[in-house]
């Protein structure tokens, strides 16, 4: 099983190849845009690997949510390759990806969505795979439900640019890793089970997961509340 998997929804982009298993990827380097140095780095991983893009299996690329600008790169970067090479996709939800890293059971993962809000999924990971419980949510931080019972993990970079949400988590006695955020390594690892299931789909239905509609706030907005325009 050959999957390629992208993934710009954060600031650490990043691409993997998965090759029965084993696992290499590149990170693009920080202070560029990703729809700079994605698809060199695409290039330079395959190449290493002597495979080509006509090979692979299938193309799995980090679907959101996160960054609007970033969730395009990945998103079309994987559509422009799956249509030149016939080859099928496969759309992995970030906050799932972030939940699999974590090796924990029941995690709440949760990614800076700016704006004062955070991306927030409840999932369960077992021996069939990582399953939503709910939906994915894009909530202020003090508005955000806590999981009850035990044995609950928190991950995501929302931790760490939100105190006051890793306090309450604390409080609760619910702890965190706040280093996590989606990868294309665990984007890769989700896809190969799917594309292995056939679970996929076709580049025209590719797309990305918002979850908010509203990407940017205005300039009133901004300047309301003490921001610059």
């Amino acid at each position: 099983m050959l999957i390629l998997a992208l993934e710009t929804s954060t600031e650490s982009g990043s691409c993997a190849l998965w090759r029965d298993g084993v696992l290499s990827e590149r990170i693009c380097p920080p202070g560029r845009s990703h729809s700079e140095t994605l698809l060199p780095l695409v290039r330079e991983l395959l190449a290493e690997a002597r495979v080509t893009v006509g090979q692979l299996d299938a193309i799995a690329f980090g679907a959101g949510p996160g960054a609007f600008t970033g969730l395009r790169v990945a998103c079309g970067a994987a559509q422009g390759l799956a249509a030149a090479s016939g080859r099928p996709l496969v759309a992995v939800c970030g906050l799932e990806a972030m939940a699999t890293a974590t090796g924990a059971p029941q995690v709440l993962a949760l990614l800076d969505a700016r704006m004062g809000e955070v991306y927030a999924g409840r999932y369960v990971v077992g021996n069939d795979g990582c399953m939503l419980h709910g939906e994915i949510k894009v909530v202020a931080p003090e508005a955000l439900d806590l999981p009850a019972g035990p044995g609950w993990l928190a991950c995501g970079n929302a931790l760490t640019a939100y105190p006051a949400l890793a306090a309450r988590l604390l409080a609760a006695g619910i702890s965190g890793q706040a280093g996590i955020v989606p990868t294309a390594a665990a984007v890769a690892r989700i896809a190969a089970g799917r594309a292995a299931r056939g679970e996929v789909i076709d580049a025209a239905l590719a797309a990305p997961l918002y979850v908010r509609d509203k990407v940017a706030k205005t300039v009133a907005e901004r300047l309301g509340e003490g921001g610059r325009a």
